[in-house]
């Protein structure tokens, strides 16, 4: 994991890292930070294997911990900042974090986190840095851990994710054989760190030498103004961040004539939005990417995508990555011939290791070392994916996860609840909008139920309207809400295509 900042120092030591705002660091100046936090945690008692985790917007710190953390033997833990307090304190107390880095004050902290660092104070990691010895950057085995990343939200169903050294490291070699890093590589980081779509190219960029270009958070005028600035050739952005800086160029236009690669994945993105988007970055190859962030995340590329938005390929997220087997099967795992539809199952190097403290979750999801990706979708003739459907009902809305049944959790805690289904439907600016069917028991307001959900989960989660029906909801005949049902309105005459990058 080390190895591409050591490689780029060794050959690059006075290129520019990272932008950030008006600071820039070299390569040289990079390693020595690197090893300087690596030495601050070992001050703090940190031993290797232990859980190390981070909240905050995008910066150079973010980078600096995504790279030396992993690089020291110890696992980083990144965490959404849009999470609530109750969200963030149950992934701390599973993944048992003995540090957290943190732009903001956490509330609720459990009783395994020790210390707390301010990310954005020099009197906080700043500081830390100052005071710390260097300490060495070993070589690590390629299955120690690397990261846990979280999935899912409050409750049980949040799976913190093992990736290892190996399946980061395999995923930057199968980004490169899909786009051209070299030293001239001016990264735009656009999408948030915590991210898989934040990290997707950190250490191929890295690796080349390359310069990442820091956006804190998104807004697409300072984007374009940091593209026109530094001279950005690629970044990678959910469809919602596309449509915007498409909005934007086409407004206020800046030069973006060094702009080469708009990759794109996270959530559907519409043909039009892409239509729209190559009209307005002409000179740029747009790249279709579909994942998940247990494969690190890529599994599938659609290479010059702008080539192919008037033909039936349109609808697809590309063929396998290089280095990456795809195939569609049965529930047990018999391939299915081209054109039949059934469950995605990806294998590769680049695979996690299993969902952290639980056995049971990690052993239905990999499969004779196959993971089973949850997707429904079926591959033409020359292995093109084309995703129909979810096993699981996740909404991607805006390139986040939402899991409906966290969402349906928090409304049946509502006492004027007697039944509630929670879905996606299209939305034109995120791809898909969380939306909530009720069945009431007693009288409440819409507002009132969108508030009650505000509580207790992220804003990106809480639905965007909230409808009442007098009718029960559809079941099965064993019980089970038939959701389809309860999509099919919204989405007749539209394709709903998922991406899970």
């Amino acid at each position: 994991m080390i190895a591409p900042l050591r490689r780029a120092t060794q050959v690059a030591a006075e290129r520019t890292a990272v932008s950030c705002g008006e600071l820039r660091l070299t390569y040289a100046e990079t390693w020595e930070r690197c090893r300087r936090l690596a030495g601050a945690l070992e001050q703090l008692g940190v031993r290797e294997g232990e859980r190390v985790a981070v909240v905050g917007p995008n910066c150079h710190r973010y980078l600096e911990l995504y790279q030396a953390v992993p690089g020291s033997g110890r696992v980083l833990v990144p965490l959404n900042q849009r999470h609530s307090d109750a969200e963030l304190g149950y992934a701390l107390a599973d993944a048992g974090a003995k540090v957290l880095f943190s732009s903001f004050e956490v509330d609720t902290l459990p009783d395994c986190v020790g210390h707390v660092i301010d990310l954005s104070m020099h009197d906080g990691y700043e500081a830390l840095l100052a005071d710390a010895t260097p300490a060495e950057l070993p070589e690590l085995p390629d299955d120690t851990l690397a990261g846990l990343f979280y999935t899912g939200g409050t409750t049980g169903a949040a799976k913190g994710v093992m990736l290892t050294h190996r399946n980061l490291v395999a995923n930057s070699f199968h980004v490169q054989a899909g786009w051209q890093f070299g030293p001239d590589t001016r990264w735009l980081v656009a999408a948030p760190l915590f991210h898989a779509a934040g990290t997707f190219a950190a250490l191929a960029t890295v690796w080349h030498g390359g310069c990442h270009v820091i956006l804190p958070s998104f807004d697409p005028a300072v984007a374009l103004d940091l593209i026109e600035r530094h001279g950005v050739n690629s970044t990678l952005l959910v469809p919602s961040m596309l449509a915007a800086i498409t909005e934007e160029q086409l407004a206020r236009p800046r030069d973006i004539s060094s702009l080469r690669l708009l990759a794109h994945g996270g959530a559907p993105a519409a043909t039009d939005t892409l239509r729209r988007a190559h009209s307005t970055f002409p000179d740029a190859e747009l790249m279709h990417l579909y994942g998940a962030t247990e494969t690190a995340p890529i599994a599938t590329v659609l290479q010059h995508e702008e080539r192919i938005l008037d033909t039936p390929r349109a609808g697809s997220c590309g063929q396998p990555a290089v280095g990456v087997d795809v195939e569609v099967a049965t529930i047990d795992g018999r391939p299915l011939p081209a054109g039949e539809i059934g469950e995605v199952w990806i294998r590769g190097a680049n695979v996690m290791a299993g969902y952290w403290n639980k056995p049971e979750e990690t052993e239905a999801a990999l499969v004779r070392g196959w993971y089973r990706s949850g997707d429904l979708g079926y591959l033409d003739d020359d292995a093109y994916l084309f995703l129909v459907d979810r096993v699981k009902d996740m909404i991607v809305t805006g390139g986040e996860n939402v899991y409906s049944t966290e969402v349906e959790d928090v409304l049946y805690k509502h006492p004027a609840v007697l039944e509630a289904a929670v879905f996606g439907i299209p939305d034109e600016r995120w791809g898909e909008a969380v939306h909530a069917l009720v069945v009431l028991r007693a009288p409440v307001t819409e507002d009132e139920l969108i508030q009650h959900c505000r509580v207790a989960i992220a804003a990106y989660k809480v639905p965007k309207r909230v409808e009442f029906s007098e009718q029960p909801l559809p079941k099965s005949g064993a019980g089970k809400l038939l959701k389809r049902e309860l999509r099919a309105p919204y989405w007749k005459g539209r394709q709903s295509m998922v991406s899970g990058a």
